[in-house]
């Protein structure tokens, strides 16, 4: 498949990246420094902003599916806001282009971590990573309104951290899944797994989805 893969330098994007080409696809890399991709033979990698809707499209025209790991950054004042802007951009950019088919990496947040409650709500939630996943959790409040593009969006589990790619994991829907009484793990890896899988396979057309040991 021809594959966009926006954020494709940071942490999850990344992985993304490297499994896309690991299994065979053709792969544009949207990014802020192209600079710091090394050289693929099926990789292109193009310098645009997400908030620029026009040119995002231009780029996106053609392709298969849109992969979207935008993230303004953590540490980013405006993460929230800047998070929920720059989504809609890609999603109008997306459907400008024609794409059929759009991915959005979020975070664990929005799961539910009992019935009606979401970990983000919770007082024990990290508050450095609160303002993240308020706007993550909006975006995909957004994507539900969403009628004419295939959209899909993952939360990876509680814990999500560098380690192994194994292929072996499971899917759950909108709720925490836990292993005995304690939340769940997946490596950055085989998320990036679940994710290119999704794509080549779709099983969850406007719905989200979770992957974890």
């Amino acid at each position: 498949m021809k594959l966009a893969i926006i954020g494709a330098t940071g942490f999850v994007g990344s992985a993304v990246l490297q499994e896309a080409l690991q299994q065979g696809h053709d792969v544009t890399a949207i990014v802020r420094h192209p600079e710091k991709l090394a050289v693929h033979p099926s990789l292109t990698a193009k310098a645009v902003s997400v908030f620029d809707e026009a040119a995002l499209a231009d780029v996106l025209r053609g392709h298969d599916a849109v992969i979207s790991a935008y993230n303004p950054g953590w540490t980013n004042p405006d993460i929230q806001s800047q998070m929920i802007e720059g989504s809609a951009h890609i999603v109008n950019a997306t459907k400008l282009a024609k794409v059929p088919s759009l991915l959005v990496v979020g975070g664990a947040g929005s799961l539910e971590i009992a019935p009606g409650v979401q970990l983000v709500d919770t007082p024990q939630f990290p508050a450095e990573w609160k303002e993240g996943a308020l706007g993550a959790r909006e975006v995909l409040n957004q994507l539900k309104n969403e009628k004419e593009l295939n959209w899909r969006f993952i939360s990876p589990a509680v814990f999500l951290e560098p380690g192994k790619r194994t292929g072996q994991f499971r899917y759950g829907d909108d709720a925490v899944l836990f292993n005995d009484d304690q939340p769940a793990r997946i490596s950055v890896e085989d998320l990036a797994v679940a994710i290119v899988e999704e794509i080549a396979a779709p099983r969850y057309n406007q719905r989200r989805f979770t992957v974890a040991y």
